[in-house]
């Protein structure tokens, strides 16, 4: 597995050879560094942690300074581990768009965008119950029976029912990638992105 961590900068639009409109999320995706590589022998697996953005030196505790200095690199924003990485890296070593190729799939993780306490209209994208008709007037967005009464006398665990939406970890599976512009490091998949614009996200591509 190849990895880069990005910055979602918002949505566009761009036309393939063919002439067609290809609606495309635009990603700030590295340059990265790597800050540390694990071992089977010392850390009991082997993965590769690499860092991204730049973070205010005030705001780091005096062991990721540490932590950042063996690296030696400035302080980051954003740090994630990547297991099975394909590429031999080294400690320091700066990882950019380099790694990706025009037609590839690649698999982005997000935060999804929270929207608070919602009802199950909005949250399941249930119809409610019935029209507003012989005096139903405050049924339209409710949920409807939860659960039979005398059996099983209570509701079953996994009941979609009203609760916080959004806020959540989001993997969106196999996007193409449509352009990459390495000099300005943004990198261009096709369709949408999890989070909201400004937030970092992680960018998986399996061989």
């Amino acid at each position: 597995m190849l990895g880069l961590i990005g910055k979602k900068i918002g949505m566009t639009s761009v036309y393939n050879e063919e002439g067609k409109n290809i609606p495309c999320t635009v990603i700030e995706a590295g340059p990265c560094v790597v800050t540390q590589i694990k071992t089977e022998e010392k850390d009991g697996y082997t993965a590769v942690q690499i860092g991204f953005g730049e973070r205010s030196e005030k705001n780091v505790s005096a062991a990721l300074k540490g932590h950042f200095k063996k690296a030696k690199t400035s302080p980051l924003s954003k740090l994630v581990e990547f297991r099975d990485f394909e590429k031999d890296v080294e400690l320091g070593e700066v990882i950019s768009l380099d790694i990706l190729e025009e037609g590839a799939f690649v698999d982005v993780v997000g935060t999804s965008k929270g929207k608070g306490f919602q009802g199950v209209v909005k949250r399941h994208g249930f119809g409610g119950v019935g029209q507003r008709t012989h005096g139903q007037h405050n049924r339209g967005r409710a949920p409807g029976s939860i659960g039979a009464s005398s059996y099983p006398s209570r509701v079953f665990k996994g009941m979609r029912m009203a609760g916080r939406t959004g806020g959540a970890r989001v993997k969106s599976l196999n996007l193409q990638v449509v352009k990459v512009v390495p000099e300005k490091n943004l990198l261009l998949v096709k369709g949408s992105v999890p989070g909201a614009n400004g937030s970092h996200v992680i960018i998986e591509q399996w061989s």
